[in-house]
């Protein structure tokens, strides 16, 4: 009926209870009785069990109104570790973090993804491990592993499907060769969409409807709608890379097609274009670096490249409508060059009602994000209610 009032399901079982605990806020079983509606012996049973798992703890007492103080219960995110990795074209971000995907240790070092599988991911198990034991916890601590790889990810089987720049990748079984080293749950999802969660997560959690852009080698974007991170059917979403720019050149791109932004707005692409003009640069860092020393016409190329870009998103934000765009990798540490470029085309192209509130913003989580997405993508999955009702299944039936 028009105008009644919707209240938001109360949560039912332990596994649903649980989850009004991540929010890091403690609480008494009073309130809980209250919050849920539940009784008090059901409420003292469920959180016997969470503290059992070693998800809640004690936190104090509340201020009494009367007689006996009730004590207070909140999420122990320190009862267990995860392992958020980041793997680039020519480097890797490893990070050990807690179930709130607080950083407690991390490392980077280069890494040349074209290695191919094996040596890679036997690097990472090693290096894994020697972090795990950097940060003073144990592997059998370790309850999950979550990863990022720079080409498209089919999340549901974590497997590469023909990644451009991974040769010997393609349909890789990368959980299954990771768990022979490390015996946990292992999870992939392409790179673009683990920073995409590491900056909602960490910078912009109340944030609705965001499009993340990774301006880097290559370019790719990572979409929040309604809160939660969109894959798509076959997790392609956000593959802006390989749209063609609205009247731009037939440059060839490494996909086979032409015209498209990152043959045109990429790290390369730029790098290219300014070899051509008689300026050595190699990598989006060089190009950066130039920006930064104040060369003119990388200035002018890279505000070229936030153009084309603007020009591509345009049409993601009148078909999106998102409150916030947010600019990460490598090209985004050039300044205010990018993101100029970027404002002045979709707020020039697409529709005023799309744009009146829209904020275009550079990362606040860096390099921090991609290791922070990969760790909160674990415990998204090991923490929701049902993973939480099979854990004190499991325990029940063993005692």
């Amino acid at each position: 009926m028009e105008g009644l009032k919707k209240f938001p399901p109360r949560p039912t079982g332990a596994g649903e209870m649980f989850q009004l605990f991540r929010d890091g806020v403690p609480r008494t079983r009073a309130g809980l009785v209250t919050e849920t509606g539940q009784s008090r012996s059901t409420i003292a049973a469920r959180i016997d069990a969470l503290v059992s798992l070693g998800l809640l703890a004690p936190a104090g007492e509340s201020t009494s109104t009367g007689g006996r103080p009730p004590s207070n219960f909140a999420f122990d995110p320190t009862a267990r570790v995860v392992l958020g990795i980041d793997l680039g074209a020519t480097h890797a971000r490893l990070a050990v973090t807690d179930l709130a995907a607080t950083v407690l240790a991390e490392t980077s070092a280069p890494l040349a993804i074209t290695d191919g599988p094996d040596p890679v991911l036997a690097w990472v198990a090693e290096t894994s491990e020697k972090l795990v034991a950097t940060a003073g916890r144990r592997v059998n601590e370790v309850v999950g592993l979550g990863l990022g790889l720079p080409g498209p990810v089919d999340h549901t089987r974590g497997r590469p499907v023909n990644p451009p720049i991974m040769p010997g990748w393609d349909d890789v079984d990368v959980p299954g060769r990771l768990h022979t080293y490390l015996p946990v749950p292992v999870l992939v999802d392409n790179d673009v969409n683990i920073m995409t969660l590491g900056e909602h997560r960490t910078t912009f959690p109340t944030e609705q409807d965001l499009l993340f852009v990774k301006v880097a080698t290559g370019i790719g974007a990572g979409i929040v709608m309604d809160g939660l991170l969109r894959r798509g059917a076959q997790g392609a979403a956000g593959d802006i890379g390989h749209i063609a720019v609205p009247g731009a050149d037939a440059v060839p791109c490494r996909c086979g097609n032409t015209g498209c932004l990152e043959a045109l707005a990429g790290g390369h692409a730029i790098a290219a274009r300014l070899r051509d003009a008689g300026t050595e640069a190699a990598t989006a860092a060089d190009v950066v670096a130039l920006v930064r020393a104040g060369d003119v016409l990388a200035g002018q190329a890279v505000r070229q490249a936030g153009r084309d870009i603007g020009a591509v998103l345009a049409s993601s934000v009148s078909l999106l409508n998102p409150a916030r765009i947010v600019v990460g990798g490598v090209l985004a540490e050039a300044g205010e060059h990018l993101i100029a470029g970027i404002r002045e085309v979709i707020y020039q192209r697409s529709l005023p009602l799309a744009t009146q509130h829209l904020r275009i913003t550079t990362s606040h989580t860096g390099g921090q994000a991609g290791v922070i997405g990969a760790a909160a993508m674990v415990t998204d999955q090991i923490l929701a209610a049902s993973a939480v009702e099979a854990l004190i299944a499991e325990r029940s039936e063993a005692s």
